[in-house]
């Protein structure tokens, strides 16, 4: 089993920034891919971004030039560097992990409330 877990999530005005972290409990080693999900009241979560095991990114054409992710091993933590916040950016954040290796399945985390204010 693999334990996930977001922060740095906060309130915060329009066009200001956060970075959003999130620790695994052991190694990222095995994790094929590593996702940030968002999710806002009433609607369905969706895909914000992604990183492969060999650093291949992408993002939802929504966050494209905003948005950064990056996943360190020596600190077992994914990022989110989010920058030029918009109010529609405002959800609950979670960052997913898809083992192939190790404790095989996908692991998700609680989530990080991110709230941008006009």
């Amino acid at each position: 089993q693999v334990q996930l877990v977001e922060s740095g999530g906060g309130l915060v005005q329009a066009g200001g920034s956060l970075r959003l972290s999130c620790s695994a409990s052991g190694t990222l080693i095995g994790a094929k891919t590593m996702a940030w999900y968002r999710q806002a009241p009433g609607k369905q979560r969706e895909l914000v971004a992604s990183i492969t095991d060999t650093a291949i990114a992408n993002y939802a054409d929504f966050v494209k030039g905003r948005f950064t992710v990056a996943r360190l091993y020596a600190k077992n933590t994914l990022y989110l560097q989010m920058t030029s916040l918009k109010p529609e950016d405002t959800g609950a954040y979670y960052c997913s992990a898809r083992f192939i290796a190790g404790p095989i399945g996908t692991y998700w985390g609680q989530g990080t409330q991110v709230t941008v204010t006009s």
